[in-house]
């Protein structure tokens, strides 16, 4: 597949929701490319654009460790989807909103760490969950005003996975992705709703 970048581009630019911001929602599983694409596509658009991360509504690893669910981090319920689905209405309606992003290398989300003002008339979220089928995420597909899901070759995702946890210096990688990564991927594959685009080419990104 050549670089979907510029077509990519042109069909957002076409967007014309009115009265309030345009909303990308650029979905795959872990280590797929999304932030990737996000940024690039960021940059094509130019200003008036701008990627925004679904993982800073992290749950922090003390919230997880209560539930039972440290060892599944980046799970469905590993999320504050409640509260990522309502911030992504107001992403929609608001002039400015406030995010939290996630830190990877400490593993920690930041709150009111990316401010999104009213210059900002294209939305580029990029996450998991974004195209699940599953409540409350399943809402969020009324709010997109273009759907990409960027679906990458599952030992493509798992070498990737290596790279990203051998730099973050993780003793742990091979167990990590085997007993966690793997299963959200396959999850995420599995369980997606109908999207506008599908980016399937290992080397789209």
């Amino acid at each position: 597949m050549s670089d979907p970048v510029p077509e990519l581009a042109a069909r957002v630019r076409a967007l014309r929701p009115k009265g309030r911001r345009a909303l990308v929602a650029i979905a795959g599983p872990p280590a797929s490319g999304k932030s990737t694409l996000a940024a690039q596509l960021a940059e094509a658009l130019g200003a008036g654009a701008l990627a925004v991360p679904m993982d800073g509504f992290h749950l922090d690893d003390s919230v997880l460790e209560a539930r039972g669910l440290r060892d599944r981090k980046g799970s469905p319920p590993s999320f504050d989807a409640a509260g990522f689905v309502h911030a992504m209405r107001r992403l929609a309606q608001e002039p400015e909103v406030v995010l939290p992003v996630f830190d990877r290398s400490r593993e920690i989300a930041i709150a009111g760490a990316l401010a999104v003002g009213p210059d900002c008339e294209i939305a580029l979220v990029e996450g998991n969950y974004l195209c699940f089928d599953a409540a409350p995420w399943r809402d969020l597909m009324a709010l997109w005003d273009l759907s990409v899901f960027v679906d990458t070759p599952e030992q493509v995702l798992r070498d990737r996975l290596v790279t990203r946890w051998q730099t973050h210096g993780r003793a742990d990688a091979a167990q990590w992705i085997e007993t966690n990564d793997m299963p959200n991927i396959r999850l995420v594959r599995s369980n997606r709703l109908p999207v506008d685009l599908s980016l399937t080419d290992e080397q789209a990104i």
